[in-house]
């Protein structure tokens, strides 16, 4: 139990620093390396916004599967974990990933109409597939903790 608490401590350390590093990208590194792509490469300069915005949904997602993360950590904390609230939390982490994984796609088929290298479009192909497989997992994480939270509730009926 000790080592659990531990962990949860550790883990939550780490999800403030990533969040903060999230929010500095957000709002200071991507629109800046967007505005400097946009200078350096005047017939690209089109993509400036509409890069920046899909970036910026993209640490958005991240930053909701962060605070579900902190809010799913606390049930654990507080053994409640196994109780239709986490499901909530759950669900809005499968949707952060749905939207990341459509906005992907998106970029993944407008970069692959118009490469000229196919460097890209596979490095986009590899995030689309892993991106993916996470959504997925997610999926199946959720249905198991859907059959605990039924069997603890069937538990806590019996005693």
């Amino acid at each position: 139990m000790v080592k659990e608490h531990r962990a949860v401590a550790a883990l939550r350390v780490f999800l403030v620093v990533l969040f903060g590093i999230l929010v500095v990208f957000q709002t200071l590194s991507l629109p800046g390396q967007f505005a400097h792509m946009a200078e350096e490469s005047p017939d690209h300069a089109y993509l400036r916004w509409p890069m920046t915005a899909v970036s910026v949904l993209w640490v958005l997602c991240v930053q909701v599967v962060i605070v579900c993360t902190w809010k799913l950590l606390t049930m654990v904390k507080n053994d409640r974990i196994f109780s239709e609230a986490s499901l909530a939390w759950v669900d809005a982490i499968v949707w952060a990933i749905a939207a990341a994984w459509a906005m992907l796609v998106g970029v993944f088929l407008y970069v692959g109409f118009k490469a000229d290298d196919p460097g890209l479009p596979l490095l986009l192909f590899l995030m689309t597939i892993g991106v993916t497989v996470l959504g997925l997992l997610m999926v199946v994480m959720r249905a198991l903790l859907r059959q605990a939270t039924a069997l603890r509730t069937d538990m806590e009926a019996v005693i």
